[in-house]
């Protein structure tokens, strides 16, 4: 091909007959046919995915080889000192440390420490970023060590956005050009929000460290050959319904149809009506909804905003002609080609309707009409997902107390955080600027904001705050206490720092179900904030409005958010702007001179960072007394030979769980309870209660995170009858000991154990500690329901068993309870198991069940006869010559 009057080199997709394939599955086409070396990947696998109408249904098993691999620090760390380790595992067994080394791009970029310790003040960015560093000195030492022994490691320094925002708007290449050889863009983040990259036509989606780590260092990644779903949006957004309204619609009708495991793609004529930063929010969604990705095709509105985020004409123009070249570009002035997908799904975006999502699951969502109602029969329902069982002669309890001097009171459904944060919607300039013109009508009309209520906006980039200084409305936003409070995740991932004690009182001492509505993209219980257990998502204006409004309980039709000056009631209406004033801000006010210039200095961080010393070797010296930074055990008695598959025998179950166990329940990311067995290895090392910090920070300590593993308070385990928290029983004694504590005493008796669960097991985020975890707590297998397709490639990554249970079966149908031994017979040859065989789980009460043996593939098998994913990879780097 010539490009820009340069010859480069492409796989031509062009002649391959079948032109129906979907957009996405003829990214993984190209990738094969590139790395075809009969070795890695193999012909046969390249005809597999052109087949893909007939295989995908057969569950067909292929290799890919992702582009690049993207990062952010709390999944970042482990993985540095993941491979740090396994540079001195190859020292130690006669390998050359220097092979473990990315060979793709890894860009690792810092927004998951910052958290919101200073709120409402003009000096919030500040102050937060001080105490951030002070607090991650030395993990941020430790990556900045990393970018330097590393190749093909950038990291971008605190401070400088939201890693899926900044993959959006600057690292996203769409298409590569090295030296010449031209491909797609296409990445696999330790993040399971790295799909709201499929927003702009790149292939992403999220992976455990461990996968991703095996990804670096020239592992192909072993995935079946996924269904894809069609998605045909049709018609415009009514005036006054956001992206987020869309999102959250979109989120519940995947959830219904189950699109585990596959491919989302979105085509139809309402692409037209969607800007790339409406598809990035949909895109940014799809764990939510279950799926690998949500992929948008490459069009003219992707080009547009390539254009905008400041990518040259000549970067724009060869990916231009390279996808056309390669039928995957989408000219809606050209007659369309019907794709074939696995199934089909239709959505007029003119029913979109102003909505939230809650209280305590992404998928529940509610129309504004009925939030009202809503609430009331989430306080009368009996504990669970939509309910909070709270006494009907209570429901309508007032608690007063006194804030800062003030009498002030609060009643159940009161909102006590409002935050507009999160890459979902921070990345949108539509729903940003349509919460400053919020802010601007309701200053305008003498509204003001309970004092009490925490307020903070936490941009995705540092565009955001050029565009909102640049439309006039940043001071609005900071009159009603959103003033910006940092560049990082913040409280979409639990980082929402301390209420007011006085605030916090209220709440515990009284029962009080507190509420916070935040512009994120997970609500589970536990995960915003401990205190506030009613937990609601929402557009980045509709949660200036319940801020207003100060609580969750009303009806914006009928009942006013508030007075004006002169005493007028105030409603939603009269504060809510215009589809058309909106648009005149944005266009007005996001120029591409701002996305230039926030991204020319990106790299070359702030003061603090560029102060941090760093040693300078390429193999890591590691402190015995850090409490950040700890040499992890995993290859510790390791030799060349690999230890074979393991079955489990007479293994007592350390907990037994019901549906949805999210990985934030298993590995929770915020802070340390006071309590709890790692705040007590903490205070024993000397470390003050104040300088914890979550456990998200301390990834890349194993013995935090073992301590941590089932720690969130908010665990229900059936064992407890009840009880909520951290605890389990040990089964032998009948003792009630935190999980660590019983886990350590069964490691100690010599004895295996198992976990039992339900429907979902380990939704959420790819965290891979909640696999490393359990797997240190000495759990052998988990026989659950049904899992989330990350999590179950962790455990699988770390050697520990999944098993299904038969469909109609679980623990409750089959009878079991928990108190039984548990032996799984598995064949001492790996060569004897066969990808989703069923196996025979046997008790000592005589109970005997199949299971489904939920090793997928071929290769993860081969993982768990090496004992997991990384000694695999060391062995096989110190053997092939490849």
């Amino acid at each position: 091909m010539v490009v820009n009057s340069a010859n480069t080199i492409a796989c031509r997709l062009s002649t391959i007959p079948e032109s129906r394939l979907p957009y996405s599955i003829r990214i993984l086409l190209e990738s094969a046919i590139r790395n075809c070396d009969e070795f890695q990947v193999k012909s046969k696998d390249v005809e597999k995915i052109i087949d893909w109408e007939n295989t995908s249904p057969k569950q067909v098993e292929i290799p890919f080889k992702p582009a690049r691999v993207l990062l952010q620090d709390f999944t970042g760390v482990p993985a540095v000192v993941d491979l740090a380790c396994m540079r001195d595992a190859m020292n130690k067994l006669g390998g050359d440390s220097n092979k473990i080394n990315p060979l793709v791009p890894v860009d690792l970029v810092i927004d998951h420490s910052v958290q919101v310790d200073v709120a409402r003040s003009e000096n919030a960015v500040q102050a937060n970023m001080e105490l951030e560093f002070r607090r991650n000195q030395e993990r941020f030492g430790f990556l900045k060590w990393g970018s330097n022994a590393f190749d093909n490691m950038l990291v971008v320094p605190p401070g400088s956005g939201i890693v899926h925002q900044v993959n959006l708007e600057y690292l996203g290449r769409v298409v590569f050009n090295r030296g010449g050889l031209l491909y797609p863009d296409s990445v696999v983040g330790t993040d399971s929000h790295t799909t709201m990259i499929d927003g702009l036509g790149v292939a992403g989606w999220g992976v455990g460290g461990i996968e991703a780590e095996a990804t670096m260092l020239g592992q192909p990644m072993s995935m079946v050959l996924p269904g894809v779903v069609g998605f045909k949006l049709k018609g415009k957004l009514r005036d006054g319904v956001t992206a987020t309204d869309l999102v959250l619609t979109v989120t519940q009708t995947l959830r219904k149809h189950g699109v585990v495991g596959k491919f989302v793609e979105f085509y139809g004529e309402g692409m037209s009506e969607l800007s790339l930063a409406d598809r990035a929010t949909i895109a940014n969604m799809s764990p939510e909804y279950g799926a690998t990705m949500g992929f948008f095709p490459v069009d003219h509105i992707t080009l547009q905003y390539l254009r905008l985020t400041g990518r040259s004409d000549d970067t724009i123009a060869m990916i231009e002609s390279y996808l056309r070249a390669n039928k995957m570009f989408v000219d809606y002035s050209e007659p369309q080609v019907e794709r074939v997908y696995s199934s089909y799904l239709e959505l007029s975006l003119e029913d979109v309707e102003p909505c939230v999502s809650g209280p305590k699951r992404p998928h529940d969502r509610v129309p504004l009409k009925e939030m009202k109602a809503d609430w009331h029969s989430c306080l009368d329902n009996r504990v669970g997902f939509k309910g909070f069982a709270v006494p009907k002669e209570s429901q309508s309890k007032v608690v007063e107390f006194n804030f800062n001097g003030t009498p002030a009171q609060l009643r159940h459904g009161d909102v006590v955080i409002a935050a507009i944060t999160s890459c979902t919607n921070t990345s949108n300039p539509s729903v940003m600027l349509g919460a400053a013109l919020v802010a601007k009508k309701a200053c305008e009309l003498g509204l003001e904001m309970k004092p009490w209520i925490k307020t903070s906006l936490a941009p995705g980039s540092g565009v955001v705050t050029k565009y909102l200084q640049k439309s006039g409305l940043q001071k609005y936003l900071n009159q009603l206490g959103f003033n910006i409070v940092g560049y990082g995740c913040t409280t979409c991932i639990g980082n929402s720092g301390d209420l007011h004690e006085a605030v916090a009182s209220a709440i515990s001492e009284n029962d009080i179900v507190a509420s916070a509505v935040l512009s994120g993209n997970r609500n589970f219980e536990g995960r915003v904030h401990p205190l506030t257990r009613a937990n609601y998502l929402a557009s980045p204006p509709l949660v200036v409005a319940y801020a207003l409004a100060g609580t969750v309980d009303i009806d914006f039709e009928t009942e006013p958010i508030g007075l004006s000056k002169d005493g007028k009631n105030i409603f939603f209406r009269d504060i809510w702007p215009s589809n058309e004033e909106i648009a005149e801000v944005v266009q007005s006010s996001v120029l591409p001179d701002m996305f230039k210039a926030t991204y020319e200095a990106i790299t070359k961080g702030n003061p603090m960072w560029n102060q941090l010393s760093v040693p300078s070797g390429t193999l890591y010296s590691w402190d015995p007394k850090s409490t950040y930074i700890h040499e992890p055990p995993y290859f510790k008695d390791m030799t060349m030979s690999p230890p074979g598959p393991h079955g489990v025998k007479d293994a007592f179950c350390l907990l037994n769980f019901g549906d949805s166990i999210t990985t934030d329940h298993i590995s929770p990311a915020g802070s340390i309870h006071k309590d709890s067995p790692a705040a007590k290895y903490l205070l024993e090392r000397g470390v003050d209660r104040r300088d914890f910090n979550s456990y998200g920070s301390r990834r890349g300590n194993d013995e935090i995170m073992a301590r941590g593993t089932f720690a969130n308070i908010r665990l229900v385990n059936k064992f407890l009858k009840g009880e909520v928290g951290p605890k389990t029983v040990h089964i032998p004694t009948g003792e009630k000991l935190s999980v660590f504590d019983a886990a350590m005493r069964y490691k100690s008796e010599g004895r295996d154990t198992i976990v039992l669960a339900g429907a979902e097991y380990g939704s959420g985020s790819s965290r891979d500690w909640a696999a490393k975890g359990p797997m240190l707590l000495g759990v052998k297998a988990v026989i659950a329901k049904s899992f989330e397709r990350i999590h179950r490639s962790n455990l699988v990554g770390m050697g520990v068993i999944p098993l299904c249970f038969k469909a109609g079966e679980d623990a409750d149908t089959l009878g079991l309870t928990g108190h039984e031994r548990y032996s799984i017979d598995l064949p001492a040859s790996v060569s004897e198991i066969k990808p989703g065989q069923d196996v025979t789980v046997v008790t000592d009460n005589g109970k005997s069940f199949a299971c489904t043996l939920r090793f997928d593939t071929e290769v993860e098998l081969a993982y768990f006869d090496h004992g997991g994913i990384l000694p695999y990879v060391i062995r096989n780097l110190i053997n092939t010559k490849h």
